[in-house]
């Protein structure tokens, strides 16, 4: 790694695919170096060897903080006494299903990795980015990397919602408190995004909620967001908004990229609360049966 290149040092979490990577390639290309985390040798090894020296690959689960800490001392090792130009926080997962018929257990492993895995790895390079008086560099920014699910709650994706829901409250009151060292905090929401989480999701069984009263709708949203996020967005347009959040001189607080900005945000937002909810549940068959 070059000394110029760690003037512009990011990292990313969650970067061995889909936006995470597409964010890596991007930062490259404009001449930072890239910390990237990933739970798997294989996908650091993929990195290197597309990459090269531009890249250094940090092996952890966000959930695990005694491993996110470990991957901050990497980091700051590598900086010496210069601070992170900015960590994008990217690693999330989705658990489907109805609310009803999951355990708190689902509940719990959608939060640590969405929720609490966030927490692990901003506190862990806060001092980084500028809560260390001590390091050098203008402060860096933090990027959060939400979802349009995280201002509208979608059926049989509660978990995910809640997690996105909780993460958008989280960035703001965190925004407002990291003022104190000049370190920002930037939202973006995407909508469907073409990225392997909808292969993962084709993976997920929801064969165990096929004895309950939602399974057909279970079957018709699972065929719905599936065929939405294989048309979605190019995971390269998130990596662009991400780089621009973090170098544009006046970047707003929160930003959205969607295929269907009218349907996907537009409307719901524009409609009295019922009246969505009486459109979703004639769609999906959800309407109270007599």
């Amino acid at each position: 790694m070059t000394q110029n290149s760690l003037d512009r040092a990011i990292v990313i979490t969650g970067a061995s695919t889909g936006i995470g990577r597409a964010a890596v390639a991007k930062a490259v290309r404009e001449g930072a170096h890239v910390f990237a985390s990933v739970r798997k040798e294989a996908d650091a090894e993929s990195l290197r060897g597309e990459f090269g020296a531009s890249v250094t690959p940090l092996l952890f689960d966000v959930a695990d903080e005694v491993a996110v800490r470990a991957g901050a001392a990497q980091v700051s090792a590598a900086l010496g006494a210069k601070r992170l130009y900015g960590l994008v926080n990217n690693a999330g997962i989705a658990v489907p299903g109805p609310l009803l018929h999951l355990d708190t257990d689902d509940l719990r492993r959608q939060f640590e990795i969405n929720l609490f895995g966030v927490h692990n790895v901003t506190r862990a390079f806060a001092d980084l980015l500028g809560a260390d008086k001590d390091r050098t560099g203008k402060p860096g920014r933090i990027v959060m990397i939400s979802s349009v699910g995280g201002r509208n709650g979608s059926p049989f994706v509660g978990p995910y919602s809640a997690s996105k829901f909780a993460l958008e409250g989280y960035s703001q009151s965190l925004r407002r408190e990291l003022m104190l060292y000049g370190i920002d905090v930037i939202v973006i929401g995407p909508g469907a995004i073409a990225t392997p989480i909808w292969d993962k999701a084709e993976g997920e069984d929801l064969k165990r909620f096929s004895n309950t009263d939602y399974a057909p709708a279970v079957e018709r949203v699972a065929d719905y967001m599936l065929a939405q996020g294989k048309q979605g967005l190019p995971p390269s347009d998130v990596g662009d908004l991400i780089w621009h959040c973090l170098s544009d001189p006046k970047p707003k607080v929160r930003y959205e990229i969607l295929r269907k900005p009218l349907m996907d945000a537009a409307l719901p937002r524009m409609l009295p609360p019922r009246t969505v909810d009486n459109i979703i549940a004639r769609r999906l068959g959800l309407t109270k049966r007599t």
